[in-house]
């Protein structure tokens, strides 16, 4: 992966205290960006369980060392139809905090054009005037050299019952807990 704010950039300017890397991917002509400390991993696509019921952007499940874990498509869930099956589309492991009783959970994101990380600085991230409550994952933006990005958060990913779903154990319910 590039680093394009790298490039025609001081060495040292990307490497500032207040720097942190993400990884830039694309949701149709927008730029999004998924800061790095989420991620656990980044994969190359592959097929998954379908998981009766799910929203049609749950794109299924996968095997992580042993342990099934929920993949969703960003493009499917900004309502721009499912990520196209080609090279530059990845999948991303991230760890999502279900809640503040449930821990850290692995979960998949299916990321169109994840093929650059950049630095920048968080506070360089400024709120947006749009208040979408079926979008809170979509963060504050920034502008650079090549237009607006957009940061995602990954923590606020998921509905309540989608996060239900997809992760009963740590839904918290007494129903859940006595399952096998």
């Amino acid at each position: 992966m590039t680093d394009p704010a790298a490039s025609g950039a001081p060495a040292a300017a990307n490497a500032g205290a207040g720097r942190r890397l993400y990884l830039l991917f694309r949701i149709g002509a927008d730029r999004y960006a998924l800061d790095a400390g989420d991620i656990v991993e980044v994969l190359g696509l592959r097929a998954f369980k379908q998981v009766p019921g799910a929203p049609g952007w749950v794109a299924g499940m996968t095997d992580r060392r042993g342990a099934a874990v929920p993949v969703i498509d960003l493009s499917a869930l900004a309502g721009e139809g499912a990520a196209a099956a080609v090279s530059s589309t990845r999948l991303a492991m991230v760890r999502y905090r279900a809640g503040m009783q449930a821990g850290e959970q692995l979960l998949g994101l299916i990321l169109e054009q994840a093929t650059e990380t950049v630095h920048y600085d968080p506070a360089a991230f400024r709120p947006h005037a749009l208040d979408n409550p079926d979008a809170r994952y979509l963060g504050p933006v920034l502008s650079d050299a090549h237009g607006m990005v957009q940061a995602v958060r990954v923590d606020d990913l998921l509905p309540g019952h989608v996060r239900a779903l997809l992760f009963p154990a740590a839904s918290g319910t007494a129903a859940d807990k006595a399952r096998p």
